[in-house]
């Protein structure tokens, strides 16, 4: 018996990935390790939101995921607002909590740990920033969460509205690349990356493009 449509259909095409980053949150979080603190997006943080929702109109998306916390959601309201999409809400793609750094601005961080915000993601991997998830536990948290979505959506769009941490992380596993090394992508707020995955590769057709700031 021949293969069914749709089963040769999502292994000759990719699954592509819309990797979109919620929008700036308000001021008293930014430069912050806000990880699991439901915020909000700033005033400039809902107008990129709806920059982002008018640069994506055009695109049909399959199907549309996102994390659960305000921030996130407030990110996907203008999108839903002008295509009609019903989300669903996963909360494996909740930002990672970074246990004492929680709440603590950059400069907080450094007196009291003598760590530099900048190697945050190097410091999860190690485990060794106190009561926080652990990179482990983090990607056993988020890679089954893409396994779902990819396995649900051969050939098809799909976009999904979460975090900075999260998108690293996705790009790692989808990369086959250490988590630290993620430290060298820069995801902005209201940022979108795009990534065509098929058994076997992956590719990044997009980077951290944000439809809201001036191009050079």
């Amino acid at each position: 018996m021949p293969p069914c449509p749709d089963f040769v259909l999502s292994m000759s095409f990719p699954t592509r990935l819309f990797l979109i980053r919620h929008g700036e949150v308000e001021a008293r979080y930014q430069r912050v390790f806000g990880g699991r603190i439901d915020m909000e997006l700033s005033p400039r943080g809902l107008s990129q939101a709806r920059a982002l929702a008018d640069h994506l109109r055009p695109i049909h998306f399959d199907a549309v995921y996102a994390s659960p916390m305000k921030r996130a959601q407030q990110t996907l309201a203008p999108l839903v607002a002008l295509n009609g999409y019903l989300p669903v809400n996963l909360q494996a793609l909740r930002e990672v909590d970074f246990g004492d750094w929680t709440g603590l601005s950059w400069e907080q961080v450094k007196e009291r740990f003598t760590a530099s915000a900048f190697d945050w993601l190097a410091h999860l991997d190690r485990n060794d920033i106190p009561n926080a998830e652990s990179a482990n536990a983090f990607r056993a948290r988020v890679e089954p969460c893409l396994q779902q979505i990819v396995a649900q959506h051969g050939g098809q769009s799909v976009a999904v509205v979460c975090h900075g941490g999260v998108i690293r992380l996705l790009l790692a596993v989808l990369l086959e690349l250490p988590l630290p090394k993620m430290a060298n992508f820069e995801i902005d707020y209201a940022s979108l990356t795009v990534v065509d995955h098929a058994p076997g590769r992956t590719e990044v057709q997009l980077l951290n493009f944000t439809p809201w700031r001036e191009q050079p």
